[in-house]
């Protein structure tokens, strides 16, 4: 096992032995982004004497968390703000002494980057040196501020990458041999992340769970939102204006900004919204990071050479319509007036998937088209697009939560693919009473292989051929035709 005092570039951390293997948390990977590094590039973190304390959880991101009403998320998306400077930081686990061992960085989406359900011991005892990093998120880390460096967030993953790069070895790990993987936004920045030219040798194969490339906008309309939260903030809208506001102001205006009735028209010159409504603040292209629609990026062979493992969920936006009760009240008006903000042809689209149709429910077939326009469809159009090898699963299992409706929803894979199922079990768990621990085995174990070999048990996803592996059944067929595709092809 490795030794819990380790050196870095910039000083010596102590981490603390726990179930098997040891783990060291809050080591900073970039200078806190206060002060005249707000809303700058990341930069390097100055050196210090002594030993740094690694044992207990740094800072996390500045946030509030969004409550659902009868699950207990507080495993999948943390505990809330942890207040501190030192914000963009990594935590390692690793039982590897050798310096061979496969790494992966994770890249947390909504929340915190040690929630519970993602923690890395099992990760560890497999062999594998887990990395989790932070990062900027909302008004600081992905808005299109004029004056200020676009794509904070993809920055300071990049730093960290970086990072990771230079110190595997020092924690067992092996810098050859890098996977990053991440869920929901952590997945969208990791499809970003294979089309940036900026990331380019920082990693070697992708995992993209509930994520693609599709969700980001031009910067010209990002900066539309920027306008209209100076104006909520009562600051300019350049840089000197938002660097006046303090965090406590950012979030209120980022609260603001998520209601409903929070009004900004982010449209493209398709008339599309990038993220169906889901968030706001999205990264950009036409920038250094990204300097061409991720898609457009991979057709021209950007990220070939970087292996994708990439999927979603059967039934994501359970997770936003179940809980709050949408799905059940949801009427064909309503249907229309939530998919019609996302895309031109809402009518069209909500008669494609069933609405009118003799015992459709108007909430069955929104979430069924909104779940298919924002992940599944533009999993399988960044399929199609990477140049490289490419795998696409689904995931399917169905939890008994919500009086059996959450079903294969947002999140469910996490504690599977972590193997954390027991800190999401219970009578308001996200995976209900009596989880299979055998799926999660399994689907670690896909997952581990992976990063160590590059192996799947499946072929490769080709246009020809468009085959899907099915996580829980454990089988291979053709992807079927989706009703959505013809209007956002």
């Amino acid at each position: 096992m490795i030794d819990p005092i380790v050196a870095t570039t910039t000083g010596q951390v102590l981490g603390v032995r726990e179930g098997g293997v040891t783990v060291f948390r809050g080591v900073p990977y970039a200078a806190a982004p206060v002060g005249a590094l707000r809303f700058a590039v990341p930069q390097p973190y100055p050196a210090w004497e002594g030993l740094r304390d690694a044992t207990r959880p740094g800072p996390n991101t500045p946030q509030r968390m969004r409550a659902f009403p009868g699950l207990d998320l507080a495993p999948v998306i943390g505990e809330g703000w942890r207040r501190g400077d030192d914000y963009l930081n990594a935590t390692i686990w690793t039982a590897d002494c050798e310096g061979k061992a496969p790494v992966m960085v994770w890249i947390h989406g909504g929340g915190s980057a040690d929630a519970a359900v993602q923690a890395g011991t099992a990760f560890a005892r497999l062999g594998v040196v887990l990395i989790s990093i932070t990062y900027r998120m909302g008004v600081d880390g992905f808005t299109a501020i004029p004056g200020a460096p676009t794509n904070l967030g993809l920055r300071d993953q990049i730093a960290a990458l970086k990072w990771v790069s230079a110190h595997a070895t020092a924690f067992g790990g092996d810098p050859a041999n890098i996977t990053v993987f991440g869920e929901s936004a952590g997945a969208m920045s990791i499809a970003d992340l294979v089309a940036s030219p900026l990331a380019q040798g920082l990693f070697q194969k992708a995992i993209i769970q509930s994520g693609h490339g599709s969700m980001v906008r031009p910067v010209k309309v990002a900066e539309r939102l920027a306008v209209k939260l100076a104006k909520v903030m009562g600051v300019s809208p350049d840089l000197e204006g938002f660097r006046r506001a303090d965090i406590e102001q950012s979030l209120d205006a980022m609260e603001k900004a998520q209601s409903p009735t929070f009004r900004v028209d982010l449209r493209d010159d398709n008339g599309r919204e990038a993220a169906g409504g889901l968030s706001k603040f999205l990264p950009v292209y036409g920038d250094d990071v990204l300097p061409d629609p991720p898609l457009e990026a991979l057709g021209k062979g950007v990220g070939a050479d970087i292996q994708v493992l990439i999927g979603a969920n059967a039934e994501e936006m359970n997770l936003y319509f179940v809980p709050t009760g949408v799905r059940d009240k949801a009427n064909p008006l309503l249907a229309w007036l939530v998919l019609r903000r996302a895309l031109p042809r809402a009518w069209a689209v909500l008669k494609a998937y069933g609405m009118g149709a003799k015992g459709a429910k108007a909430g069955d077939v929104l979430a069924r088209a909104m779940g298919d326009l924002v992940f599944r469809y533009p999993t399988r159009q960044f399929a199609e697009a990477h140049q490289g090898r490419t795998h696409l699963y689904d995931f399917a299992w169905r939890s008994p939560a919500c009086n059996g409706q959450l079903g294969a929803s947002h999140g469910m894979d996490l504690p599977f693919v972590f193997n954390t199922l027991a800190c999401c079990t219970g009578p308001q768990g996200l995976v209900g009473e009596a989880p299979p621990q055998a799926l999660a085995d399994r689907i670690q174990a896909i997952w581990a292989e992976f990063a160590k070999t590059g192996a799947l048990p499946w072929p490769e996803y080709r246009p020809d051929t468009r085959l899907v592996y099915a996580l829980e059944a454990g089988t291979v067929d053709a992807d079927p035709d989706m009703p959505i595709a013809p209007f956002i092809a």
